[in-house]
């Protein structure tokens, strides 16, 4: 599933191309072919991302289109011609130069106001939006039994972080993800919400996760090559990079989590 960082880069990227336009939109697989007439032919305005879930706004129609890729969606964009639409298309949207085809998504509707606030209600802190602090994630956790490990997962908690920045973002703290949420002292939350932020900004600027330092890489100098961007993410097995210990794997609320034994010792 497309962690926050994903969801940001694909607003920016598609804001260049599709807000400020007038936009045809059609649903040959004829799922969503109610809501594509009611978008047809009208200004994009504004498109919003918050965690992993997308909100878009045309002129002159108070509903907006609610997007979340979920396991299985993907964007695809292209220059004009589009192809020959063909399997499961659940929404071509299309300007007069690109096209921008959805397949997939968990969701692809049209909410009412109150609507789209009854899901960004349910949704913890976005670290990428300018001016969140981390208090409402604080205020959850901080009461919490549940393991830190579970709650980085929970949307309610955090939005947009998924299975790679949970690892990651534990590690470099150096905290084990079976600790209790209420155990975790402010010190360690308001360090880990800032790294936090440092990482997944990096993230959407990059189009790509690298959370390893430059000291901890098998090469410190040019482009980070898929095997130095995660300390403990898929390493079962592997040596840790700072104490050598074999990473550590275990399934956690329906996920692979991976940690390291000495490092975020239990």
């Amino acid at each position: 599933m497309p962690e926050g960082h994903t969801i940001h880069r694909l607003a920016r990227d598609q804001t260049k191309v599709l807000v400020g336009r007038s936009v045809s939109a059609s649903s040959p697989q004829g799922r969503f072919a109610d809501g594509a007439r009611m978008l047809d032919g009208r200004v994009l305005t504004r498109i919003k991302p918050y965690g992993k879930h997308l909100f878009y706004v045309f002129d002159g129609l108070s509903e907006q289109l609610h997007v979340h890729l979920g396991l299985y969606g993907k964007f695809r964009e292209g220059p004009l011609p589009a192809p020959e639409p063909r399997g499961a298309l659940r929404l071509r949207l299309r300007t007069d130069e690109i096209y921008a085809d959805l397949r997939g998504p968990t969701a692809c509707e049209l909410l009412t106001g109150p609507e789209v606030r009854a899901v960004l209600d349910r949704l913890g802190p976005d670290p990428l939006r300018a001016g969140e602090d981390g208090e409402a994630a604080w205020a959850r956790l901080s009461r919490s039994r549940m393991a830190i490990g579970a709650l980085l997962m929970d949307q309610t908690v955090i939005a947009g972080i998924g299975n790679v920045y949970r690892a990651e973002l534990l590690f470099r703290a150096g905290i084990s993800p079976f600790r209790p949420g209420r155990e975790i002292t402010r010190a360690e939350w308001d360090g880990m919400w800032v790294d936090l932020q440092v990482i997944i900004r990096a993230g959407a600027r990059a189009g790509r996760i690298v959370t390893t330092r430059p000291e901890d890489r098998s090469r410190r100098t040019g482009r980070v090559t898929a095997e130095d961007a995660y300390y403990v993410y898929r390493r079962h097995d592997l040596p840790c990079r700072l104490c050598g210990t074999p990473i550590r794997t275990e399934v956690m609320v329906g996920r692979n989590l991976f940690w390291c034994p000495v490092d975020q010792g239990r």
